[in-house]
């Protein structure tokens, strides 16, 4: 049950029919790994700790710099040269007491992803390296566990939400095949503006809620942000039965 505190604190989620106390339960009850503690990642991170997401495991290897400072909001100048998630686990620990914050301060590899994901109920990419989401959305279909995939370059961003558990749902290999060329571009190269990634990480922080609440999430749609047209289109997709991911196929991709 929760405490009287906590139905107080989340009374405005309670009071939600689409999620009600059982619902609040469920969000203290789940483990989330996020996956890059950037522009996407922080504020995804502080929209899950203040929703009440029991644990989350915050996972980066890079060091704060100054240019980063202008999106990623948890980080400030004192903070430069340090590792991005510790500085944000502390953060968020002192803000949110009540919710269970591990960093992992190196970049996710294979090993790392068969130690964490049998341990969590859904993973936030929030990378920005093309081999990375490669390597996680591999790990994430073997293992079965949700994964919500966010990017963001210019004034333009997309989402995708991705659910191994359902056999019609699509990958990421699926919309980016390996063979092919796959985006490369990132805020390194194009540049970025803050909002447009607070945007997509409310997005996919809200897809995250539904998805551990038991709430319907739409699968095989690819969410595109617009920022300069304020305009959002959905393309659907498919499933590739030759995807060597998540098809028929017995053949792996190497992370």
């Amino acid at each position: 049950m929760l405490s009287n505190q906590e139905q107080v604190k989340y009374s405005r989620q309670i009071m939600l029919d689409k999620i009600g106390e059982q619902g609040q339960l469920a969000l203290r009850n789940a483990k989330v790994l996020i996956l890059g503690v950037g522009g996407l990642g922080n504020p995804a991170s502080l929209y899950l700790a203040a929703a009440g997401v029991g644990t989350l495991y915050l996972a980066d290897g890079d060091c704060i710099e100054l240019s980063n400072l202008p999106r990623q909001i948890l980080f400030s100048e004192s903070n430069i040269n340090e590792n991005k998630a510790d500085v944000a686990a502390e953060k968020l620990q002192q803000q949110f007491p009540d919710v269970t914050i591990e960093a992992i301060d190196e970049m996710i590899d294979a090993e790392l992803c068969e130690y964490y994901l049998p341990q969590v109920d859904l993973v936030l990419d929030c990378s920005d390296n093309i081999q990375t989401r490669y390597l996680i959305n591999q790990a994430c279909v073997q293992h079965k566990v949700p994964l919500i995939v966010g990017a963001a370059t210019g004034f333009d961003g997309q989402q995708l939400t991705i659910d191994p558990r359902d056999d019609s749902s699509a990958c990421y290999h699926c919309l980016f095949p390996a063979s092919e060329k796959a985006p490369a571009n990132n805020c390194q190269t194009i540049g970025i503006i803050g909002p447009v990634l607070a945007m997509i990480a409310g997005m996919q922080s809200l897809q995250a809620i539904k998805l551990l609440t038991g709430n319907k999430v739409q699968l095989n749609q690819l969410n595109l942000l617009d920022g300069l047209a304020n305009q959002w289109q959905q393309f659907n997709m498919k499933k590739q039965k030759s995807c060597v991911v998540c098809g028929t196929s017995d053949k792996t991709i190497n992370g």
